[in-house]
């Protein structure tokens, strides 16, 4: 089902059916509000409320966003053959990366991307270049809470796996090298900078709208790049 985009602080704000329409009244507008739905008669009550705080108001999954937190949303895709048993990447498939930090009425977003890369090497790089921007802009103290869909970032973070990694010389459980571990390496140096940094999972795809800024902003990467 196509989701359809409330624009209630913007340009022009309304009910609008695509994505890319919503981004234009959106994009570098300073403390826009807007949100996705799976109907216009959700859209429309949603515009139609009282919206008594333009800094703290409820994201699309239910949780309130504190003016005093950075959130942190990052998503990696691909478009490649190689997320199967007995296909691998080509060299021209698409991937792409993304990531949005969010602070009160401000927003920064960023992505890129390249050929020949796997969908997990984008989650990973969308969580190194976030911390990497977050240490740059020394907000190593502040309390962040980061959002990701990827279980393939999450898990040896949450779990603890990293340190298993790192005691066997980059080796999982089973003995096999790990995957991406330059970029992996430099994760493990970056999260002990920061002092408030909390993980969160989200379904992907689903309510959350950091989490669907961030996949629109990866996807739109990967149909700008040209065929290498």
């Amino acid at each position: 089902m196509s989701k359809v985009y409330a624009v209630r602080k913007g340009r022009h704000p309304g009910i609008y059916l695509t994505w890319p329409e919503c981004q234009q009244e959106i994009n570098g507008y300073p403390g826009a509000v807007y949100k996705s739905f799976s109907s216009k008669s959700l859209a429309r009550e949603w515009l139609a409320g009282d919206d008594k705080s333009q800094t703290k108001d409820k994201d699309h999954d239910g949780k309130l966003n504190d003016p005093n937190i950075i959130y942190l949303y990052t998503d990696g895709g691909s478009r490649n053959h190689g997320n199967k048993p007995g296909q691998h990447v080509k060299q021209t498939d698409k991937a792409a990366w993304a990531l949005l930090i969010s602070k009160g009425s401000q927003q920064f977003t960023k992505t890129g991307g390249e050929f020949g890369a796997t969908n997990n090497r984008m989650e990973l790089m969308a969580l190194r270049n976030a911390l990497q921007i977050l240490v740059k802009n020394q907000k190593q103290e502040d309390p962040i809470i980061a959002v990701l869909d990827s279980h393939y970032v999450l898990d040896p973070i949450m779990k603890n796996w990293l340190n298993g990694w790192q005691h066997r010389g980059w080796k999982t459980s089973t003995g096999s090298p790990v995957a991406n571990q330059e970029l992996w390496q430099e994760v493990i140096q970056l999260l002990p900078q920061f002092k408030q940094l909390h993980f969160q999972w989200t379904k992907g795809h689903a309510n959350n709208q950091g989490n669907v800024i961030v996949d629109h902003l990866l996807n739109q990467t990967m149909d700008q790049m040209g065929e290498e």
